[in-house]
Protein backbone atom coordinates (compact mmCIF):
# COMPACT_ATOMS: atom_id res chain seq x y z
CA UNK A 1 0.00 0.00 0.00
CA UNK A 2 1.43 3.47 -0.88
CA UNK A 3 0.91 5.15 2.08
CA UNK A 4 2.80 8.08 1.41
CA UNK A 5 0.51 8.54 -1.81
CA UNK A 6 -2.90 7.96 0.41
CA UNK A 7 -1.61 11.00 3.21
CA UNK A 8 -1.39 13.57 0.51
CA UNK A 9 -4.22 12.79 -1.31
CA UNK A 10 -6.04 12.86 1.96
CA UNK A 11 -4.01 15.68 2.40
CA UNK A 12 -4.78 17.50 -0.97
CA UNK A 13 -8.53 16.24 -0.38
CA UNK A 14 -9.29 18.25 3.33
CA UNK A 15 -7.30 21.48 1.61
CA UNK A 16 -9.72 21.70 -1.81
CA UNK A 17 -13.07 21.26 0.53
CA UNK A 18 -10.81 24.37 2.56
CA UNK A 19 -10.76 26.08 0.17
CA UNK A 20 -13.82 25.73 -1.25
CA UNK A 21 -15.54 26.53 1.61
CA UNK A 22 -16.87 30.19 1.82
CA UNK A 23 -16.27 32.54 4.69
CA UNK A 24 -19.47 33.37 4.78
CA UNK A 25 -20.50 29.55 5.51
CA UNK A 26 -17.71 29.62 8.55
CA UNK A 27 -20.98 29.73 11.30
CA UNK A 28 -23.06 26.93 9.75
CA UNK A 29 -23.55 23.69 11.08
CA UNK A 30 -21.42 20.44 10.68
CA UNK A 31 -21.96 16.80 10.93
CA UNK A 32 -19.50 17.60 13.71
CA UNK A 33 -22.29 18.41 16.08
CA UNK A 34 -19.97 20.41 18.29
CA UNK A 35 -18.37 22.40 15.50
CA UNK A 36 -18.83 24.92 13.41
CA UNK A 37 -17.33 25.39 9.64
CA UNK A 38 -15.14 27.50 11.41
CA UNK A 39 -14.59 24.98 14.60
CA UNK A 40 -13.76 22.21 11.94
CA UNK A 41 -11.38 23.82 9.61
CA UNK A 42 -9.76 25.24 12.82
CA UNK A 43 -9.75 21.64 13.97
CA UNK A 44 -8.69 20.28 10.36
CA UNK A 45 -5.52 22.92 10.57
CA UNK A 46 -4.43 21.96 14.15
CA UNK A 47 -4.35 18.07 12.45
CA UNK A 48 -2.09 19.72 9.79
CA UNK A 49 0.35 20.74 12.40
CA UNK A 50 0.29 17.78 14.27
CA UNK A 51 0.54 15.52 11.28
CA UNK A 52 3.77 17.78 10.30
CA UNK A 53 5.16 17.64 13.96
CA UNK A 54 4.98 13.64 13.94
CA UNK A 55 6.24 13.32 10.64
CA UNK A 56 9.48 15.47 11.25
CA UNK A 57 9.50 14.57 14.89
CA UNK A 58 9.39 17.81 15.61
CA UNK A 59 8.57 18.61 19.45
CA UNK A 60 4.72 19.83 20.10
CA UNK A 61 3.96 22.58 21.89
CA UNK A 62 2.63 21.59 25.39
CA UNK A 63 0.67 24.29 25.97
CA UNK A 64 -1.20 23.42 22.89
CA UNK A 65 -4.87 22.18 23.96
CA UNK A 66 -8.35 20.86 21.64
CA UNK A 67 -8.98 24.39 22.65
CA UNK A 68 -6.27 26.70 21.57
CA UNK A 69 -6.72 28.06 17.77
CA UNK A 70 -4.47 26.08 15.25
CA UNK A 71 -0.96 27.69 15.06
CA UNK A 72 -0.78 28.44 11.50
CA UNK A 73 -4.27 30.50 11.73
CA UNK A 74 -4.28 32.32 14.90
CA UNK A 75 -4.41 35.89 14.46
CA UNK A 76 -5.23 35.66 10.73
CA UNK A 77 -8.55 36.98 9.65
CA UNK A 78 -11.04 34.11 8.38
CA UNK A 79 -10.06 35.56 4.83
CA UNK A 80 -6.65 34.18 4.83
CA UNK A 81 -7.28 30.79 6.35
CA UNK A 82 -7.45 29.09 3.58
CA UNK A 83 -4.32 29.98 2.25
CA UNK A 84 -2.44 29.18 5.34
CA UNK A 85 -4.30 25.39 5.32
CA UNK A 86 -2.49 24.81 1.87
CA UNK A 87 0.46 25.95 3.29
CA UNK A 88 0.32 23.76 6.21
CA UNK A 89 -0.99 21.03 3.91
CA UNK A 90 2.31 21.10 1.73
CA UNK A 91 4.71 21.10 5.11
CA UNK A 92 2.75 17.82 6.19
CA UNK A 93 3.30 15.98 2.37
CA UNK A 94 6.76 17.11 2.20
CA UNK A 95 7.49 15.75 5.66
CA UNK A 96 5.23 12.04 5.11
CA UNK A 97 7.31 12.16 1.66
CA UNK A 98 10.51 11.17 3.55
CA UNK A 99 10.46 6.94 3.87
CA UNK A 100 11.86 7.61 7.24
CA UNK A 101 8.75 9.22 8.58
CA UNK A 102 6.90 5.74 8.11
CA UNK A 103 9.64 4.39 10.20
CA UNK A 104 9.42 3.83 13.92
CA UNK A 105 7.80 5.88 16.80
CA UNK A 106 6.60 8.95 16.89
CA UNK A 107 4.23 11.20 18.75
CA UNK A 108 0.40 12.70 18.17
CA UNK A 109 0.08 15.02 20.74
CA UNK A 110 1.64 13.83 23.89
CA UNK A 111 1.16 10.06 22.84
CA UNK A 112 3.94 7.81 21.17
CA UNK A 113 3.24 5.42 18.71
CA UNK A 114 4.21 3.93 15.30
CA UNK A 115 4.80 6.58 13.01
CA UNK A 116 3.07 4.16 10.35
CA UNK A 117 -0.25 3.94 12.28
CA UNK A 118 -0.10 7.86 13.34
CA UNK A 119 0.27 7.99 9.13
CA UNK A 120 -2.82 6.10 8.57
CA UNK A 121 -4.84 7.53 11.29
CA UNK A 122 -3.97 10.89 9.99
CA UNK A 123 -4.85 9.80 6.42
CA UNK A 124 -8.34 8.47 7.51
CA UNK A 125 -9.00 12.24 9.64
CA UNK A 126 -8.50 14.31 6.91
CA UNK A 127 -10.36 12.38 4.12
CA UNK A 128 -13.31 11.74 6.78
CA UNK A 129 -13.15 15.35 7.84
CA UNK A 130 -13.06 16.46 4.45
CA UNK A 131 -16.61 14.83 3.86
CA UNK A 132 -17.90 16.73 7.19
CA UNK A 133 -17.02 20.04 5.42
CA UNK A 134 -18.66 19.47 2.42
CA UNK A 135 -21.04 18.23 3.92
CA UNK A 136 -21.60 21.05 5.88
CA UNK A 137 -21.88 23.09 2.34
CA UNK A 138 -24.29 20.33 1.07
CA UNK A 139 -21.69 19.15 -1.44
CA UNK A 140 -20.12 15.80 -1.43
CA UNK A 141 -16.49 14.48 -2.02
CA UNK A 142 -15.01 11.80 -4.14
CA UNK A 143 -12.88 9.96 -2.55
CA UNK A 144 -11.47 6.91 -4.75
CA UNK A 145 -11.59 3.43 -3.52
CA UNK A 146 -7.14 3.37 -2.07
CA UNK A 147 -8.12 6.34 0.47
CA UNK A 148 -11.63 5.23 1.27
CA UNK A 149 -9.54 1.45 2.66
CA UNK A 150 -6.85 3.43 4.11
CA UNK A 151 -9.91 6.13 5.98
CA UNK A 152 -11.79 2.40 6.60
CA UNK A 153 -9.30 0.84 8.19
CA UNK A 154 -8.27 4.07 10.11
CA UNK A 155 -11.88 4.65 11.71
CA UNK A 156 -12.03 0.95 12.62
CA UNK A 157 -8.62 1.40 14.43
CA UNK A 158 -10.05 4.31 16.78
CA UNK A 159 -13.39 4.09 16.86
CA UNK A 160 -13.41 1.80 19.99
CA UNK A 161 -11.25 4.79 22.04
CA UNK A 162 -13.04 7.89 20.34
CA UNK A 163 -16.17 6.23 21.50
CA UNK A 164 -15.43 5.37 25.01
CA UNK A 165 -13.62 9.53 24.94
CA UNK A 166 -16.65 10.97 23.67
CA UNK A 167 -14.75 12.66 20.05
CA UNK A 168 -16.92 9.72 17.69
CA UNK A 169 -20.48 9.05 18.07
CA UNK A 170 -22.49 5.41 17.65
CA UNK A 171 -21.66 3.69 14.48
CA UNK A 172 -24.05 4.49 11.59
CA UNK A 173 -25.80 1.05 9.98
CA UNK A 174 -25.22 1.03 6.13
CA UNK A 175 -25.52 -1.57 3.41
CA UNK A 176 -22.93 -4.34 3.90
CA UNK A 177 -22.50 -3.53 -0.07
CA UNK A 178 -22.14 -0.31 0.26
CA UNK A 179 -19.66 1.70 -0.92
CA UNK A 180 -15.75 1.63 1.19
CA UNK A 181 -15.79 5.38 2.26
CA UNK A 182 -19.69 5.26 3.58
CA UNK A 183 -18.63 2.10 5.65
CA UNK A 184 -15.64 4.50 6.86
CA UNK A 185 -18.45 7.14 7.53
CA UNK A 186 -20.55 4.82 9.38
CA UNK A 187 -17.54 3.40 11.84
CA UNK A 188 -16.66 7.37 12.62
CA UNK A 189 -20.85 7.88 13.89
CA UNK A 190 -21.40 9.72 10.47
CA UNK A 191 -24.61 9.22 8.48
CA UNK A 192 -23.39 9.10 5.03
CA UNK A 193 -26.59 10.66 3.82
CA UNK A 194 -26.35 13.91 6.16
CA UNK A 195 -27.19 17.30 4.69
CA UNK A 196 -27.27 20.10 6.47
Amino acid sequence: MDHDQHLSDGVDLAVSVIRDTPVERYDDPTPCTDFTVADLINHMAFGLVLARCSGTREPWDPAWTADSPAPVLDGLPREQWAAAAAEAGAQVIAAWDDPAAWSGDSHMGGAVMPAAVIGSMMTGEFAVHAWDLAAAAGRRVDVGPGLGEVALEAMTGMAAMGRDAGWIGPEVTVPADAPVFDRALAVSGRDPSWTP
